[in-house]
């Protein structure tokens, strides 16, 4: 059975640690993904006759772990949506890639093509037809003989774009087997992390925010990460007590 563990849950948020390896929700391959996994086992955790809904208001790369953030109504799914749109919502990963970028924080700007029918993506210049603009920043945290590890803030959501535009600068990330095949070795886990998502809470219209450190595992385990296999949610300061309190009122706890 999938261990999936809950960051947050009240009745308008589910906030999960993705496990690495699983699909954020269906596609043509059929193999088991998040948003079904989840669904079958709200029904069957708070035991509903009917269908339960969860929104899929954003999606993670099928090798990558970490935060990944369901709204449990309609509106709170429109809502979350509205903060993506205006950027409200923000990601935070950790990455670690071979090598160590010229600049210790740096943003990428590229514009990525993506192939629908390998499923793959390139960085190509601007004005070829489908290509869109990419936006990310990084930061160098820590470095560890031939690997360094970054956070990444993402500012678009395209396909593959972390893995796509680290490689670009030849910077492959670790265990990437489609955009680094040329340096890391078959069966490597990919070292990309979502480390924390920020958004307004949906019904309190405060700031929120989920964190989550990958396995205390290769090659993580060679930094200098001292809550590797955490996660936490933290509240932002406009918080008041009252609402505090209410929040933890509406707290759900459990697993799935």
């Amino acid at each position: 059975m999938i261990h999936v563990p809950i960051i947050f849950e009240d009745n308008h948020l589910l906030v999960v640690e993705k496990p690495p390896n699983i699909l954020s929700q269906k596609d043509r391959t059929n193999d088991i993904d998040m948003l079904t996994l989840l669904k079958e086992r709200l029904k069957i955790r708070d035991d509903k006759p009917g269908n339960v809904f969860l929104g899929l208001v954003h999606r993670l790369d099928r090798p990558v772990g970490g935060v990944m953030v369901f709204a449990k109504t309609s509106k709170c799914a429109a809502r979350l949506s509205n903060q993506i749109r205006k950027r409200v919502f923000t990601k935070t990963y950790l990455t670690v890639i071979h090598g160590s970028p010229s600049k210790k924080k740096d943003t990428l700007v590229n514009y990525l093509l993506k192939n629908h029918e390998t499923n793959t993506v390139c960085a190509v210049n601007n004005g070829v037809k489908g290509a869109k603009k990419a936006v990310m920043d990084y930061e160098i945290i820590d470095e560890a003989g031939n690997l360094s590890l970054l956070k990444v803030n993402l500012y678009t959501g395209r396909p593959h774009q972390i893995r796509v535009q680290l490689s670009a600068i030849g910077h492959p990330l670790y265990g990437d087997q489609r955009y680094g095949s040329n340096i890391n070795k078959k069966g490597q886990q990919i070292a990309l992390w979502s480390h924390n998502i920020t958004c307004e809470h949906p019904t309190f219209k405060k700031k929120i925010s989920f964190t989550s450190f990958p396995a205390n595992e290769k090659p993580w385990n060679s930094f200098d990460l001292a809550m590797l296999d955490k996660n936490f949610t933290e509240l932002g300061d406009e918080w008041s007590l009252e609402q505090r309190n209410a929040l933890a009122a509406l707290t759900l706890t459990g697993d799935v």
